[in-house]
């Protein structure tokens, strides 16, 4: 089955998948018929006494699960007095408890903050301020953080994992508590997940419980077409289980925990990244899938103990967050015996885009792939004139799984929310079969003498060298040129690199304008941000004013 066939076939009428067409904020939109009208409808069904969460050596069932979320939801509403629409933060590590936090909260009808656990006290302070919160659920070194915000703020604070102290309240949860009723519609709020807030500071993506189940449904509509396109041969090996390896503040850790509550799946918490662990988790618990960003899975390749640990449960191995070399995917499809998979999403569409895997990955290894109807995705020139098939621009989308706004931010939702269409930032183009590709962000290109230079494409060229183990590409100013293409490299343990080497391994691969004229050679990991993302700006203002 091919797969536009696929497509007609799961969101025909009667299908699980149907279509229709709605309005959203004034736009109309395409949306999945029998969606779940809330999260609290949709992560509410009961899944008995199958292990959900595994956490070190805690194992949780989905009724325990369930159970400590109707707890604290009748805690936050009975105790503090939390009602609709009210905003109740969450700043931990990956614990279990910050699932069940996120669960309750918007089971009550109220609106889960997730902060970021890497950020500083000014920063919590900020976002403490600018969501309005009125309780702060955190750990022992966000508890610390916070301190002075929450008492300036008059932030009631929940600690879990030990955190006490003066105005901070211990989760003791009344297991036999039932959850407090709630009408809640689509429009209503759900989350607010801050951005990475690389320059200036972050602003709140405000999602609908609409926007998030939309995002949930399209996930699994794409499987479903996976599924009528590759059909299983026999029974699974493995029952279906992911292991969380990215922050559950990022919207790709909160996708991977929703579809698991949502779908019966269990999921195995990693603290933080590692990929030893990770691999031993891999065997132990028999995992099917990874989702993470692609450096992480380059991690795990290049784990000096790979090849002791048994990772032939795994059947997909891949993510989003960033573009992947196709190096890459050549690697993760001769080294496991699941296959490479690939998601072009952001937290303003709630993790959900264009998708690819399996043999289109293999064969299209530079294209983030296709979608399912319910995105509508255009290339717009700088006019925002609709461009033909193959022709580059800025990415819009379009669907009811987009973010409603930024919180208390009009200006910056005007900017990027134009007639109902969400413009990505990111650059590239749709071949005449539906396959998207990202070239780059078009805040990242680099405009050298006139000529474009995309640094995914550099970089992957770069990856092709046996002796690189990570590279980052991205443009420094220069006085006739405008701009210069630099490189900042890390080769693998044992290995040495030279500019002349790179430039030796290039030409021919790509024009030699495009080849970098500054490099730099680094023996450590290059910097990432919390969801594993290398922090191009950083190196940027690190390397600009170094010289070969």
């Amino acid at each position: 089955m091919d797969y536009s066939e696929a497509i007609a076939a799961v969101t025909a009428p009667g299908a699980p998948f149907e279509m229709e067409r709605i309005s959203v904020g004034g736009a109309q939109v395409n949306a999945f018929k029998n969606a779940p009208r809330s999260l609290r409808e949709m992560l509410g069904a009961q899944q008995g006494d199958g292990v959900f969460m595994v956490y070190q050596h805690e194992h949780w069932t989905f009724a325990e699960t369930q159970r400590s979320v109707a707890a604290l939801g009748y805690v936050l509403v009975d105790t503090y007095g939390i009602v609709k629409g009210d905003r109740v933060a969450i700043g931990m590590r990956n614990y279990p408890e910050w699932v069940i936090s996120y669960t309750a909260i918007v089971s009550i009808g109220a609106v889960a903050v997730s902060l970021n656990a890497w950020w500083t006290a000014d920063e919590l302070d900020y976002a403490l301020e600018d969501s309005g919160a009125s309780v702060l659920i955190a750990d022992r070194e966000r508890v610390e953080r916070s301190r002075d915000a929450c008492q300036r703020l008059g932030v009631r604070t929940i600690g879990v994992r030990g955190a006490t102290g003066v105005a901070v309240d211990a989760w003791d949860l009344p297991l036999g508590a039932t959850l407090p009723d709630a009408v809640i519609t689509p429009d209503d709020d759900a989350t607010i997940l801050y951005t990475s807030g690389t320059t200036g500071r972050p602003k709140g993506a405000v999602s609908t419980h609409r926007a998030v189940v939309q995002s949930l449904m399209a996930f699994a509509c794409r499987a479903a077409v996976d599924g009528l396109r590759n059909p299983p041969k026999g029974p699974p090996k493995n029952p279906t289980s992911y292991i969380l390896i990215v922050p559950l503040f990022h919207v790709t850790g909160a996708l991977v925990m929703l579809s698991t509550l949502a779908g019966g799946l269990k999921m195995v918490v990693m603290y933080k990244w590692d990929p030893l662990e990770a691999l031993k988790l891999i065997q132990s618990e028999r995992i099917t899938h990874f989702v993470g960003v692609p450096t992480q899975s380059w991690d795990l390749l290049e784990c000096p103990q790979f090849a002791d640990y048994d990772t032939s449960s795994l059947v997909s191995i891949g993510g989003g967050g960033a573009p992947s070399p196709p190096e890459l995917v050549k690697r993760v499809e001769n080294n496991f015996v699941g296959r490479p998979n690939i998601g072009y999403g952001m937290t303003e569409t709630n993790a959900y885009g264009p998708g690819n895997n399996g043999d289109d990955y293999v064969s299209h290894p530079t294209s983030t792939g296709r979608f399912v109807p319910v995105l509508e995705l255009e290339t717009r020139d700088p006019d925002g004139n609709v461009l033909p098939a193959g022709e580059m621009g800025e990415i819009w989308f379009k669907g009811p799984h987009l973010i409603r706004g930024y919180w208390n931010k009009p200006e910056e939702t005007a900017e990027t929310i134009v007639d109902g269409w969400l413009r990505s930032g990111d650059l590239g183009r749709v071949d005449a079969d539906g396959f998207v590709y990202v070239m780059d962000r078009a805040k990242d290109l680099v405009l050298r003498a006139g000529e474009n230079v995309y640094s995914a494409e550099v970089e992957a060229a770069i990856y092709e060298h046996p002796s690189v183990y990570e590279v980052a590409v991205f443009g420094v100013p220069h006085e006739r040129l405008g701009e210069e293409v630099a490189a900042v490299v890390m080769a693998r343990p044992g290995m040495t690199l030279t500019q002349q080497d790179i430039a030796a391994h290039l030409t021919g691969r790509l024009a030699n304008f495009k080849i970098p004229s500054r490099m730099h050679f680094v023996q450590q990991q290059l910097p990432r941000n919390a969801s594993g993302k290398i922090l191009k700006r950083q190196l940027r203002d690190e390397f600009e004013d170094v010289t070969v």
